[in-house]
């Protein structure tokens, strides 16, 4: 005999999925981004903050 369907225990199980393979998207795109970056130069990974400002005073 079949067991009856939990469909809370599925739907959850599909929310898992689709927000795994987002967060996997997600992390592939930026990936792509940084190399792009990367490649042409244009962003530094670590910015150095400028010596002039103070931070935290609140003025730019």
């Amino acid at each position: 005999m079949a067991f009856k369907p939990n469909y809370n225990q599925q739907r959850a199980d599909r929310n898992r999925t689709k927000g795994q393979k987002k967060q996997e998207k997600l992390q592939r795109r930026e990936e792509e981004a940084a190399k792009r970056k990367a490649a042409r130069g244009d962003v530094p990974d670590n910015p150095t903050p400028d010596p002039g400002k103070v931070p935290g005073d609140g003025m730019p």
